[in-house]
């Protein structure tokens, strides 16, 4: 275990391990905000493969953020009593860092729903292509059956 790490783990007993927890609290959400921020931007733009890239980075933040996020919330007795400002400031950035959660998850779900979309396209065109061109009774011509489809397989390393 790193001394730094002993530290994020060791409960808050005074006023300026407090302060110092609450600082090292901003500073995590510094770099977990503008990893989150790049993320976003990243996906908007289509490069996921660059995107990829920062998850590793991303769960070691989040990771140090619930840490100390916990540590701070131990010692919500004596951040209230002695900080009451600091706490307040939290808070507000708490506020901020969730609606650019909220951001971040809206662009990921769509560039979810996105690609989605075109692998249920090329699936039905291959379905098309696949079936053969016959009129049913009424005259019609039939529609790909859905019991018949191949499976598509997507390969992540192209």
């Amino acid at each position: 275990m790193t001394a730094a790490s002993a530290q994020a783990q060791a409960p808050i007993v005074n006023v300026g391990e407090a302060e110092s927890a609450i600082a090292n609290l901003h500073k995590i959400m510094d770099r977990l905000m503008q990893t989150v921020e790049e993320e976003t931007g990243r996906v908007r733009s289509g490069e996921l493969r660059a995107t990829a890239e920062l998850d590793e980075a991303k769960v070691e933040l989040a990771r140090l953020y619930a840490a100390e996020t916990d540590r701070v919330k131990s010692a919500k007795a004596i951040i209230v009593q002695s900080l009451p400002d600091a706490l307040e400031a939290l808070r507000h950035r708490h506020d901020s860092f969730h609606a650019l959660l909220q951001t971040n998850l809206t662009v990921l779900a769509t560039a979810h729903a996105v690609s989605e979309g075109i692998i249920r396209g090329v699936s039905g065109q291959l379905a098309r292509k696949q079936t053969p061109s016959t009129y049913s009774a009424t005259g019609r011509t039939n529609a790909p059956s859905t019991k018949g489809n191949q499976p598509l397989a997507v390969s992540r390393k192209l």
